[in-house]
């Protein structure tokens, strides 16, 4: 048996039946019991350790401990229940720490991309409102100076940096499974990790196309691939149970772009899966939505000065005329009926009415200024 495969199986009916839906932290260990704390002991086959599980919702249970798997600790937050564990260690006194407030007060999220951009905007936001964040990117060494910045503000357990490479298999189940050992379970996945680079037919090449193709809308494939198991277990085990799978799209993905088709194709067929998969998985209280944002000019997608798209612009003459990085920007501004950029405060208002909405799912949300509107 795999350990840790089945500990994160495992670990999400747990906090459903028995964590009230607060925090589940794993470890591989076995300790002695702790008079002071309440402990389930389960063994046997799968089925009759979730039975086991069942028989005991409702019932004050400090830890589980999985014959031949492990020690699940349980805690109405993630500093209550890495203190549970302490406690077994013998290096703390039992300390009830209280949940975080907030719209998104005990819900567990994912972001993908979430060291920059968007990603690491809709975050900060999502963390003030009460949510734990996994920020999972490439970039490991931002991940964790973004996830310390969080725990400084908002307490420890608030952000776990992951490592993550959207595009491999592999590498998107290790994270998910990383993350839910550490808190439990996954209430919202947000994939906001995505490339943009602009070039007409004339100058695109087969592999950047393959990088492009594989970053914008096969990792929307891998990503609701290994999510939605975590939040299948969820609603099985507790059927009022509901989850959110959000793809940050595009307004490329509502409308063609001129010199960008390869950002544009992925995004329009980004929106196809997330349709696909809303269907699939509406029985198992899993909504999916896609939001499209307009362009984030203050980001560096837009505004890197080595690789940001309004360099790109300039060089492939995507603005007729331009002759200037501020010409490129200005262009794009006036288009905009509101006359500026997206920000990652309007794209997570968005992702608060996918999350509080319960009768909407496989949409593919605007939020663009104007730019886009829907007929």
């Amino acid at each position: 048996m795999n350990n840790q495969k089945f500990a994160a199986e495992l670990a999400p009916a747990i906090r459903v039946l028995l964590a009230k839906r607060g925090c589940v932290c794993f470890t591989d260990e076995i300790f002695d019991g702790q008079k002071e704390l309440e402990t389930l002991r389960i063994g046997g086959s799968r089925e009759e350790m979730e039975e086991a599980l069942k028989r005991s919702k409702g019932m004050r249970i400090d830890v589980v401990q999985a014959e031949g798997v492990g020690t699940f600790c349980i805690g109405k937050s993630k500093p209550d229940a890495d203190n549970v564990l302490a406690v077994l260690k013998g290096t703390a006194k039992r300390e009830i720490k209280t949940p975080r407030t907030g719209r998104l007060r005990q819900k567990l999220a994912v972001i993908t991309g979430g060291a920059s951009g968007f990603g690491e905007g809709m975050g900060r936001s999502m963390a003030e409102e009460g949510a734990v964040i996994g920020i999972a990117d490439i970039n490991m060494e931002a991940a964790a100076e973004k996830a310390r910045i969080l725990n400084e503000m908002y307490g420890d357990g608030t952000a776990m940096p992951l490592f993550v490479d959207v595009t491999e298999e592999q590498k998107t189940e290790e994270m998910i499974r990383e993350f839910v050992l550490a808190y439990g379970g996954l209430d919202i996945f947000i994939m906001s990790a995505g490339v943009s680079h602009g070039g007409g037919l004339d100058t695109m090449d087969m592999k950047t196309f393959e990088f492009m193709t594989k970053m914008n809308y096969t990792s929307v494939y891998i990503g609701t691939k290994f999510a939605a198991p975590v939040m299948k277990t969820e609603n099985r085990f507790d059927p009022e149970f509901t989850a959110d799978i959000i793809q940050i799209n595009s307004k490329s993905g509502l409308d063609g772009s001129i010199n960008n088709f390869t950002y544009a194709g992925a995004k329009f067929g980004g929106i196809g899966l997330v349709q696909s998969f809303a269907k699939e998985l509406v029985g198992n209280g899993i909504k999916v939505n896609a939001i499209c944002p307009g362009n984030y000019y203050d980001g560096p997608m837009w505004s890197d000065p080595v690789k940001g798209l309004f360099v790109q612009y300039l060089k492939v003459g995507k603005v007729p005329g331009a002759k200037t990085v501020e010409d490129v920007r200005k262009y794009h501004v006036d288009k905009t009926p509101m006359k500026r950029g997206c920000t990652p405060k309007d794209v997570v208002r968005a992702v608060y009415y996918c999350v509080e909405q319960q009768y909407e799912t496989g949409q593919a949300i605007p939020v663009s200024g104007g730019q886009i509107m829907l007929k």
